[in-house]
């Protein structure tokens, strides 16, 4: 980015620009959003309200590490970054394997299963490839380098007013096919697709893999 005073009407430009990066990214599929239409699913909107909140300030949080630094050292450590990767991937598998393993909330009522946390959701940024990507994108495309440390602020946050109702779309979408999927077997199916496109999330990690052998 160029170190030159922007006019109002640059700035504007690249808001408007930001913006529409932060929608689209956060909007499209991705482990987050399997995650939310199937806590809507199971759980309802209510009940998934704090996973979607720990999603946004969590997302929040990892963008304005990024914008302190955090790149710059994976760029010097590459292997940190591969590692949190894969940690990341390995994770997303044990997720799919719950989700897939699950029934009706009622199903089993020896087993008290409980949807995402705030803090279990906002900690799943930090090992959400999407969200690394995202929130690298944020800071070196559409983070001014003047006043840089009150424009990594602003972007983080405007990132999180953008995303949060973004990704609540899926949860409310979730919501509203609860009632359709009442039929314990129909239930189970929708939360096995919900894995597989889950798993299916993983193809960016698994073609760098095939791409490093």
């Amino acid at each position: 980015m160029s170190d030159k005073t922007r006019s109002p009407r640059q700035i504007t430009e690249l808001l408007i620009a930001f913006i529409a990066f932060a929608f689209v990214t956060s909007v499209t599929p991705g482990p987050n959003n399997m995650m939310l239409l199937a806590s809507g699913v199971n759980f309802g909107l209510r009940r998934s309200v704090p996973h979607m909140l720990g999603i946004s300030l969590g997302f929040m949080v990892l963008v304005i590490c990024v914008g302190l630094g955090l790149g710059q050292v994976f760029e010097q450590v590459p292997l940190l970054h591969t590692l949190l990767r894969y940690l990341g991937a390995a994770y997303l598998l044990y997720l799919a394997w719950k989700i897939a393993a699950s029934g009706a909330p009622d199903s089993n009522p020896g087993e008290q299963r409980k949807p995402f946390t705030f803090l279990q959701a906002a900690a799943f940024q930090w090992v959400n490839p999407k969200a690394w990507v995202m929130a690298i994108g944020a800071i070196t495309t559409y983070t001014p380098q003047e006043n840089f440390l009150l424009n990594v602020l602003l972007i983080a946050g405007l990132f999180a007013l953008v995303n949060c109702p973004s990704v609540g779309v899926w949860t409310v979408a979730g919501s509203l096919l609860r009632n359709w999927l009442r039929n314990a077997a129909v239930l189970r199916a929708f939360n096995i697709g919900m894995a597989i496109l889950l798993v299916a999330s993983l193809y960016p990690i698994v073609a760098d893999i095939k791409g490093v052998l």
